[in-house]
């Protein structure tokens, strides 16, 4: 749903009488609002339980998601859009914070982990999916069918949420709520839930500021296809799936501090394989290594932002999720003033030389932790 839209402006454009560029405040309006809710969410997870916040999130989504194939101008679909960040937004970081007071801690990378592939294929293919259909059925379909299928989870979470016992998980007394100033203060208290949120706030910052310019470098360097470059990009997405089928043997055989070093060295490899590359055709494989490595580093940091304040839960993964969202607008931010200047290579090498860094520094911190 997040992606759809992408692939969908020029239809939009079209249909309601405005250029691609005035309807593209539908992207970065829901971007803005998915963001900024992330903020306040969490406590309230934390208060009503957040297996039924993610189920009442679908139910209310369907909803917002249905206006938005019922607009009928830009300005009565960007607010449906709005409404639809505000309301879209609790799944994932609820989601993760209901299984880390589901599932122990010695197990909750791998099934985290697991967890992932939902967002990767989301990503991988919701963009292709909204074009696809858009050509198809028109662009007003692709919300009808995703209304109906938020529809279709959300009453298949209420249901295991009347049924199902494990999803109001118990909590001990000092990892209950204690209200919204108590628990912000409980997660910014503690040293090491700053230590992780400043690593998210670099890594996103590192990581996506680096990504978003892949597919242009390809452009001006190579001179490829539109469609070869959504194709490579997208390769992205299979080191995230190799990642997720291989969680629990590489958690196993390496550790979190092994995972954290590991995949700090190898994406920064892939970048500065990208960096150097004499063809594009060593891009693909660059690709997939820097989803491998990223989802290595990263989901080690989700695992411990589900742990840095056991007792505001919602709250800490809440905070983490924005902490995403401000490292990736700031990466994108200062890369946009590089490309044009020393093009993408530059801004390649400047995350080859410190993801690695982070990624050493972050295993220091968990090897000092233990």
């Amino acid at each position: 749903m997040v992606r759809a839209t992408d692939s969908l402006l020029p239809q939009i454009a079209a249909d309601i009488g405005t250029t691609v560029g005035a309807a593209s405040i539908i992207v970065t309006a829901y971007a803005v609002t998915h963001g900024s809710v992330q903020l306040v969410i969490g406590p309230i997870g934390d208060r009503f339980g957040k297996f039924r916040m993610v189920a009442l999130s679908c139910a209310l989504s369907a909803l917002t998601v249905l206006a938005c194939g019922l607009a009928q101008s830009l300005t009565t679909l960007t607010l449906a859009r709005i409404a639809t960040g505000l309301t879209a937004a609790w799944i994932i970081p609820l989601g993760m914070a209901f299984v880390g007071d589901a599932v122990p801690y010695e197990r909750r990378q791998a099934v985290l982990g697991r967890y992932l592939t939902g967002q990767i294929t989301g990503q991988l293919f919701g963009q292709a999916a909204g074009g696809i259909i858009g050509d198809l059925l028109g662009w007003r379909a692709v919300f009808f069918i995703l209304s109906a299928v938020f529809a279709i989870v959300a009453v298949a979470l209420f249901r295991e949420l009347a049924a199902n016992p494990s999803t109001r998980p118990e909590q001990r007394a000092d990892e209950r709520s204690r209200g919204f100033a108590a628990d912000y203060s409980a997660v910014l208290a503690s040293p090491w839930a700053r230590a992780v949120l400043v690593a998210a706030v670099i890594e996103a910052a590192l990581m996506w500021g680096a990504f978003a310019y892949v597919g242009a470098d390809l452009y001006l360097r190579f001179g490829l296809s539109f469609t070869l470059i959504g194709v490579i990009v997208a390769s992205f997405g299979i080191g995230g799936l190799i990642y997720a089928a291989l969680v629990p043997r590489l958690v196993g055989r390496f550790g979190q501090t092994g995972l954290a070093a590991g995949g700090g060295l190898l994406v920064g490899a892939a970048y500065l394989l990208l960096a150097v590359a004499p063809a594009w055709w060593i891009a693909p494989a660059a690709v997939v290594a820097v989803g491998l490595g990223f989802y290595m580093l990263h989901n080690t940091l989700q695992t411990n932002a589900t742990q840095m304040a056991p007792q505001a839960r919602g709250t800490a993964v809440a905070i983490f999720s924005s902490a995403l969202y401000l490292g990736q607008s700031l990466g994108v931010a200062g890369g946009s003033l590089l490309i044009d200047r020393a093009g993408g290579p530059a801004i390649f090498l400047i995350a080859a030389l410190l993801l690695p860094l982070l990624g050493l520094w972050f295993a220091a911190m968990l090897r000092r932790r233990a």
